[in-house]
């Protein structure tokens, strides 16, 4: 039996993780920034969903 793997839903956190933090560093000002902008990079899939499952009050 051969198992086939879709790797496609890394690459598309992959992308939006490169995005984000191009997004949040354009902004940071000074070291502490940045490093806040990094985590927030990391984590930006969880926010988003948070903010979706807000609007339609799940």
């Amino acid at each position: 039996m051969k198992h086939v793997h879709n790797h496609s839903g890394g690459t598309i956190y992959g992308l939006g993780f490169v995005g984000a933090v191009v997004y949040y560093l354009q902004h940071a000002s000074s070291f502490w920034p940045v490093i806040l902008g990094i985590l927030k990079a990391i984590v930006w899939p969880a926010l988003l969903i948070y903010k979706v499952f807000t609007l339609i009050k799940m």
